[in-house]
């Protein structure tokens, strides 16, 4: 026998022990095992909560200073001076009040006035030099051309220191009491014109409020 016949024949035996062993490829698998397995993504952890945002008229609200506001409890804004704060009754200066001004403010300037009067603005009261810390005035501020807290009145139209009280002539008006937050006391005496302490206040006006009041007379 040939050695390529040998050969052959020492393969064939070899596959037909080892078929017997079960030592041999096996089946191939059909079943699911086949099948491809699927990525399952991990589940995504939530996300961080989003900031709060503050609308934006809120924000511009907090932080922001309260306005410089001047009231009184005698008349709201706008509406009619009771009569004992004129000619017509006591004469007398209606209570006033304000709230905190600007930083820096070192004295307080007040004028009221009358835009509508025949003859052109008719001033009723100037008073300067208030203290920085004062908030209001009482009713019935004295004449005097020096208050005790050191505030000195000027010279009103009829030439004279201190309130006079709406007195129009015929018809409605109106009186505008006009607060002026000053960074410095102004060197002027007692019984300066209304001119004279515009002109001194000018470059001095932290800031400025007023209150308008309404009175007629027939």
């Amino acid at each position: 026998m040939s050695t390529l016949r040998l050969g052959v024949l020492f393969l064939v035996t070899v596959l037909v022990v080892l078929a017997a062993s079960g030592c041999g490829p096996g089946p191939v698998p059909t079943g699911p095992e086949m099948l491809t397995p699927t990525f399952v993504p991990p589940a995504p952890t939530s996300a961080p909560s989003a900031p709060i945002e503050m609308p934006v008229e809120a924000a511009e609200q907090e932080g922001q200073e309260a306005p410089f506001e001047l009231t009184s409890t005698a008349f709201a804004s706008g509406e009619t001076i009771p009569q004992q704060y004129t000619c017509d009754g006591d004469d007398v200066s209606p209570p006033l009040a304000w709230s905190d001004p600007p930083p820096g403010t070192q004295s307080f300037a007040l004028i009221a006035d009358d835009p509508d009067a025949p003859v052109g603005t008719w001033v009723h009261w100037v008073l300067y030099n208030l203290p920085a810390e004062a908030r209001a005035l009482p009713e019935a501020i004295p004449a005097g051309a020096e208050l005790a807290d050191g505030s000195r009145h000027g010279k009103n139209g009829w030439g004279r220191p201190g309130y006079g009280g709406p007195c129009p002539p015929s018809g409605t008006h109106r009186y505008f009491f006009r607060l002026y937050a000053l960074d410095t006391a102004l060197n002027l005496a007692a019984g300066a014109s209304n001119k004279q302490v515009l002109q001194a206040m000018e470059g001095h006006v932290l800031a400025e409020t007023e209150l308008m009041g309404i009175y007629t007379r027939q």
